[in-house]
């Protein structure tokens, strides 16, 4: 392997900085190699060492095998005996010496480098050229320092960027500064985020230009959203609705790249519109967290269960529990064993908020307390999977965590016909085969529905919810029955887990703050704690019922691959785009 190092070019007008292998070797001096002071040429020295070791040691293994054959002591060697282990231990060491080359080029390298002017960044780099997809790494030689540093192709540096800042990204790549910690140094979040991009595209070798960086506070995101930020995807956002619900319309906000989705949702908001709307009930609002805590005996963690359910106690650990917030309340404990083990699932009203720092809190705040009467209690996580969070769970199909909703709408079998393009027959059959025992058959757990996940994701990450919990929030049962003898059709859904916020998180974000303005359910609710997180709900359920009822009539009228091939594909050419790496 031949590792040089490389000289920085002059700056160039091409706007890309990043040149190709050609470029640099014909602008690459290749200093003098280690291999380059032997007498032979390499290939040569190669045989010779090779041919000596193996000869020399078939040798000795035939003069040792006839000494033991006729009882002569090892240890008493003969002159051309004594040459020829001389010339396998040396043999032995040019063959070990050969293998560590690239070693001592590296170390000659880096030695020549650090009497050169530090500006020289690129001499400061050993690289490799990585395989198309990946980069070669030498983790012995070149440990990387922070999470971002590694040893990978160097780009040339671009001519325009600020010359203080150019120190620090050199420092960045070399590990002086770790990456983390730009925020903090600078006091400038717009200028750590800057200056960390463009030193891991040097790193990488690898362009993010299509990724934008101006445009954003990243000052909203620190310590609360994103670490080491280094720009921001974007992701449009389309409009769905009105949606009537409750005697209220609301536009709701779909951040999505499926196209179809928005269109779909749009059609169902329109065929429930004109027959009246949809009605919601949120019949259950509490998160949930559930800690794991282990005893000596399943007889002992059997007495914190009794403790724990037992009503008389109920009042002393609400009174703890809430010290955490004052929105916080709890409503129920719950505990299951799993032989000495025991996992309590508790159940908290939020407020406005999502909630899971909350609970976090109120249950750290209970174990505490526990621990004067359950000493002996060993506290193995605050949260045991018993919650459950961000896994799809039978306890929240079940309990319910977060919003628990259910929506429904009558939607005429004329709007059936007109706008749907089905019958009232035909999704009724539809919905039983599909959604009830298709879904029973693949042993779905709370994925009875066609595609609730699709509007749960857009809307959450269009109002700042964690992406993460649609894996529980978009379970949901789609129902739909004919009535008025057949005439029109009951459609309803119900989803016992919507976990969703209008404070903190991402929802303070301006974009996402806006889409809840949007709802009318931005920030706090001042009527009353939790209204507009119920709210927020309740437009997540409804756009679901929306959603449903359009794709299960696209289905049963055999359109859904025309709508995909019409709205989901691109017609432009696109046969003369590049990439940039």
């Amino acid at each position: 392997m031949d590792i040089r190092r490389r000289p920085p070019k002059p700056p160039v007008n091409n706007p890309n900085r990043f040149s190709d292998d050609d470029d640099q070797r014909r602008t690459t001096t290749i200093p003098p190699k280690a291999s380059d002071a032997l007498p032979l040429p390499l290939y040569l020295t190669n045989a010779v060492f090779f041919t000596l070791f193996f000869s020399v040691a078939y040798y000795l293994l035939h003069r040792w095998r006839d000494k033991i054959r006729y009882n002569t002591p090892l240890h008493v060697v003969t002159v051309t005996e004594l040459g020829a282990l001389i010339a396998l231990v040396a043999s032995f060491i040019y063959l070990l010496g050969f293998f560590g080359i690239d070693f001592v080029q590296s170390f000659i390298s880096r030695a020549d480098t650090n009497d050169t002017d530090t500006n020289d960044f690129e001499d400061h780099r050993l690289v490799t050229c990585p395989p198309r997809g990946g980069r070669r790494l030498d983790l012995e030689r070149d440990p990387p320092p922070s999470p971002i540093v590694s040893v990978a192709k160097s780009p040339i540096p671009d001519p325009t960027f600020p010359e203080e800042d150019e120190e620090i990204v050199k420092s960045v790549i070399h590990g002086a500064i770790p990456s983390y910690s730009l925020e903090s140094r600078l006091g400038d979040c717009k200028r750590a985020a800057t200056i960390r991009r463009e030193a891991l595209q040097r790193i990488t070798g690898r362009s993010i230009e299509g990724l934008p960086l101006d445009g954003f506070d990243y000052e909203s995101i620190l310590g609360q959203c994103c670490e080491m930020p280094v720009g921001y995807v974007q992701i449009p956002v389309g409009i769905a609705g009105p949606l009537l619900l409750d005697g209220y319309e609301y536009s709701v906000p779909m951040a999505t790249t499926e196209g179809c989705l928005v269109a779909s949702t749009n059609r169902g908001c329109k065929a429930m519109y004109v027959s009246g709307g949809a009605t919601s009930t949120v019949v259950k609002d509490g998160m949930t967290r559930a800690p794991v805590v282990r005893f000596a005996s399943a007889r002992r963690a059997s007495e914190l269960k009794f403790f724990l359910e037992d009503p008389e106690n109920f009042d002393t650990l609400a009174v703890v529990f809430n010290r955490s917030s004052r929105f916080a309340r709890l409503q129920s404990v719950k505990c299951t064993l799993a032989g000495k083990n025991a996992y309590v699932r508790f159940s908290c009203s939020t407020g406005d908020a999502m909630g899971m720092n909350m609970v976090s809190k109120g249950v750290q705040n209970v174990l505490e307390f526990l621990t004067d009467d359950f000493p002996d209690m060993d506290v193995i996580g605050i949260s045991g999977n018993f919650c459950s969070d961000k896994k799809p769970a039978a306890v929240n199909w079940i309990e319910g965590r977060g919003k628990s909703v259910v929506c429904e709408a009558v939607i005429k079998g004329e709007i059936v016909n007109k706008v749907l393009k089905t019958s009232v027959a035909a999704l009724v059959e539809l919905n039983m085969l599909k959604n009830l025992t298709g879904s029973a058959v693949a042993g779905s757990l709370g994925g009875f529905n066609a595609h609730a996940s699709n509007i749960v994701s857009a809307v959450f990450i269009a109002t700042g919810q964690d992406p993460a919990q649609n894996v529980e929030s978009s379970q949901c049962i789609t129902m739909m029955e004919a009535i008025n003898d057949g005439k029109d059709i009951h459609v309803s859904v119900t989803m016992p887990s919507i976990e969703v916020g209008t404070v903190g998180g991402g929802t303070q974000l301006a974009s996402q703050s806006a889409c809840l303005n949007l709802l009318g359910v931005k920030g706090a609710s001042t009527e009353s704690p939790g209204m507009n997180s119920r709210r927020l709900a309740t437009i997540v359920a409804g756009a679901v019922l929306a959603g449903e009822l359009s794709l299960m009539s696209a289905i049963a009228a055999g359109q859904l691959v025309k709508s995909h091939m019409k709205y989901n594909r691109s017609s432009r050419d696109i046969s003369g785009a590049t990439t940039t790496t």
